[in-house]
């Protein structure tokens, strides 16, 4: 599936989005401009992998510090998560390295990837993330979001990823931040 194609499945699932165009952002750094642009939480993206091979996509606030030292623990993985790599994210997500999405879950057929949701991001309004290609932001009301995670045969697990004090309080109407 290309962004277009995306963007017409998320449609054709009754799913309200804007997307916006922009240049191509690789960090959460670069993608300052396209933050300060684009309202609601803007999100960072970690493809992972346990020891055994198990998969994890991480969907956090692009704020939020991820302990990937202990991050295991939490979400039932075996040892110590580490960075899947760019052939294992074309294998599996069919993305990129810099365009890590949850919208790439169109493309785990075989639902090789567990999902875990910030729970502080999960409580903003409006979310904004990659349509599979990072020269676009699309955004997507929350319970949407849920709706095609949902839609696309996951059910995630929402956690607690960073502790309350290292970041400022979400607030539903404040504009967000981060390249997806």
């Amino acid at each position: 599936m290309n962004p277009s194609e995306l963007l017409d499945h998320l449609a054709g699932l009754g799913l309200s989005t804007e997307t916006h165009t922009h240049e191509a952002v690789f960090t959460v750094e670069e993608s300052a401009p396209v933050k300060a642009a684009i309202a609601g939480a803007h999100s960072k993206n970690l493809f992972l992998k346990d020891r055994r091979g198990r998969l994890f996509l991480v969907v956090a606030e692009h704020d939020t510090r991820v302990d990937l030292k202990t991050l295991h623990e939490r979400v039932g993985a075996s040892g110590r998560l580490s960075f899947g790599s760019a052939d294992l994210l074309r294998e599996v997500l069919g993305v990129e390295p810099g365009s890590v999405t949850p919208f790439a879950l169109v493309h785990d057929r075989d639902r090789r990837v567990s999902v875990v949701l910030d729970e502080l991001l999960m409580r903003h309004p409006l979310l904004n993330f990659h349509p599979l290609a990072n020269t676009m932001t699309t955004s997507i009301a929350n319970p949407d979001f849920l709706a095609f995670l949902k839609a696309t045969g996951y059910e995630p697990a929402v956690i607690r990823l960073g502790p309350q004090s290292e970041r400022a309080k979400p607030d539903c109407m404040a504009s967000g931040a981060a390249p997806s």
